[in-house]
């Protein structure tokens, strides 16, 4: 049994977006709905909280300085302590729909994925930042695009479209990108909904389970490894931090939830499984 413990309040309505740079204090994460990006000072458990617009959808480092932002329509890029930030031009005008989760390749471009407010199917779709700042567009008739995230090798991409209950894998190449789509694993919907993912440094992947009080960790061809259980129900995502990247940090919501059932729901909790993670990947384009 993996324990798992609750390491904030629970400070985020909708807490989603785990990242680890070994520059900053300490993790970050959004808030998504609220437009915040939430910091913990791995020295004195400080939370802090900065605002970058209507929706913080996902965030990763520069390589070399700098944070690229995912906001609600589009791609944005800031300093370290994200106090100037400079959004790019919107990717569509439909105020219905908003940017989701997403993640660097290994070639140092972002993607990020969109979803209906309403959860219309087919609503969405993965958008990737180029180097160059142009943006592509890699797959369409998404519904809630979630976890994106590398083997070790560079060469399989995990991705869950979230109502499908399952986590495909792509072949990837730097030229070519996403191709090959399969299913690696199927997730029963009694067990919970398939949301951020994280990708260990021996390729498991692990899986937070929206629903499902929990975080799957998987091995590449779909055995069920091990199970981390949670104190709440809507767990959103994980990834691996710290100064060996052997704690993962795993995020929660308290969206529609009555707190006097779920008081911890909307809390940041971490666990230690005995594995080590892969360190972030940053963004490796033009500020």
């Amino acid at each position: 049994m993996i324990s798992v413990e609750q390491i904030t309040a629970p400070v985020a309505a909708h807490g989603e977006g785990p990242v680890w740079c070994d520059r900053w204090p300490g993790l970050r994460w959004v808030d998504m709905l609220a437009g915040d990006v939430l910091e913990i000072d791995s020295g004195t458990g400080e939370i802090r909280r900065f605002p970058v617009g209507t929706v913080a959808a996902a965030l990763r480092p520069h390589a070399e300085s700098g944070v690229v932002l995912a906001l609600e329509r589009g791609f944005a890029l800031a300093d370290d302590d994200l106090t100037r930030i400079r959004p790019l031009p919107e990717l569509w005008s439909d105020p219905g729909v908003r940017m989701n989760d997403g993640g660097c390749d290994p070639q140092g471009r972002f993607h990020c994925g969109s979803m209906a407010y309403a959860e219309t199917p087919g609503a969405g779709a993965l958008y990737r930042l180029n180097l160059d700042g142009s943006v592509t567009t890699e797959l369409t008739d998404v519904t809630i695009s979630n976890g994106l995230a590398w083997s070790p090798d560079g060469r399989t991409a995990y991705y869950a479209d979230t109502p499908t209950q399952r986590v495909d894998a792509f072949d990837y190449t730097p030229d070519s990108g996403l191709s090959q789509r399969r299913t690696a694993i199927r997730i029963p919907t009694d067990q919970g909904s398939p949301d951020g993912l994280t990708v260990d440094a021996d390729g498991n992947i692990w899986v937070a389970l929206w629903g499902g009080s929990a975080v799957h960790q998987y091995s590449p061809d779909g055995t069920l490894l091990n199970i981390l259980t949670l104190p709440v129900s809507q767990v959103t995502a994980c990834t691996f931090g710290g100064p060996t990247h052997s704690d993962l940090y795993i995020t929660t919501s308290r969206q529609g939830i009555d707190p006097t059932t779920q008081p911890a729901a909307g809390a940041l909790f971490r666990a230690t499984p005995g594995v080590t993670g892969q360190p972030t990947l940053p963004y490796r384009g033009s500020l």
